[in-house]
Order: structure tokens, then C-alpha cells, then sequence
């Protein structure tokens, strides 16, 4: 038992409120706060609440390209040189150097501050899903499920019906 007389429940001093409260303010998350003063998740959201009063700055994955690398390949274009051998300077696949440059314009039209935009406008979350979006796409799903069709014959027919109409394609882990 603890002071307050009730078995394994940490009551944080007035210091320790502050002192989370600086952490939360220097950008720390949750889960890291929670481990610094050996406390649950779930304490800690009892404290400070399930949300946040400042703006979440996201932070990018290093698996994902930042503006510098998407400048570098913006030079590297420029130059005139390779997919493999921008890659080869990044220490990207050359994959992933080819799908950028593909999906923001091309050899002739990339620009690095563009293809930076679109990456960071696809990070907002929470998303709408694609069957909630689209009720046309919902119902036609709705109506090949109640016929006891599966997922994979759903997404296969709906190409197959549909062979111009990017907004009428869903992948059957969507419909799961």
C-alpha cells in the first residue's frame, strides 16, 4: 500500500507533475515520460490527458526521404546523372530513388519541394478510409458481399468492371 492507502497507485508530487509537464513540452512522448518515472501509460494519461494542448510535430521515419535527399536528387537530375548513381550518393535503393522522381514528374519536371509536400500532406493522419469516401465503391462492395463473393473476387471484379476508374479499385485486405 502506498500513502494514500490504496494498493499500487503512485500519487505524483506537485515537482513531478511540473517536472512531466516540462517533458511534454520538450516534445517527449507518453510512453517515454511513463518510463522515466516508472509509471503506466494509462497514469500518465490520467494526469495529462488523452490529448495534448500543443500542435503534434510528426517526425519523419528514416525510412522515408527528407527535403535534403529529394534536393540531392533534384541536383543529381540536374547533372544529369543516373537513378543508380543518385542512389549510390543517398545510400538508397535505386527503387525508391526511380519511384520519387516517377511519382513527382519525371526526369524533365521533378522539384524537390513538391515531392516534399505531397510526402508530408500523405503523412496526415487520421485518413478518411477509401469505403467510407466513396459511396458508389461502398455500395458495390456491400452488394457483391451479401452475395457471399469473397474479397479477392470483389477486388478482381471491380478491375475487371471498372478498368478506368481508379477510385472503383479497393484490395480485398481493405474489405477484410
Amino acid at each position: 500500500m502506498d500513502t494514500s492507502g490504496r494498493c499500487g497507485v503512485r500519487r505524483f508530487s506537485d515537482e513531478e507533475r511540473l517536472l512531466m509537464y516540462r517533458r511534454v513540452l520538450e516534445g517527449r512522448s507518453y510512453p517515454e515520460i511513463a518510463a522515466e518515472f516508472d509509471s503506466s501509460l494509462n497514469v500518465i494519461f490520467r494526469v495529462f490527458g488523452a490529448r495534448r494542448d500543443r500542435p503534434v510535430v510528426r517526425r519523419r521515419s528514416s525510412l522515408r526521404l527528407s527535403l535534403e535527399e529529394r534536393e540531392e536528387i533534384s541536383r543529381g537530375l540536374t547533372e544529369g546523372l543516373s537513378v543508380r548513381a543518385i542512389a549510390g550518393r543517398l545510400g538508397r535503393a535505386p527503387s525508391s530513388v526511380s519511384r520519387e522522381i516517377g511519382a513527382n514528374g519525371g526526369r524533365s519536371r521533378y522539384r524537390a519541394w513538391r515531392g516534399d509536400e505531397r510526402a508530408v500532406r500523405r503523412m496526415a493522419r487520421p485518413r478518411t478510409p477509401k469505403l467510407a469516401r466513396s459511396e458508389q465503391l461502398r455500395g458495390e462492395v456491400e452488394r457483391l458481399l451479401a452475395k457471399l463473393w469473397s474479397p479477392q473476387q470483389i477486388s478482381a471484379h471491380l478491375r475487371a468492371t471498372y478498368p478506368g476508374d481508379e477510385g472503383m479499385r479497393v484490395s480485398h485486405e481493405t474489405i477484410y
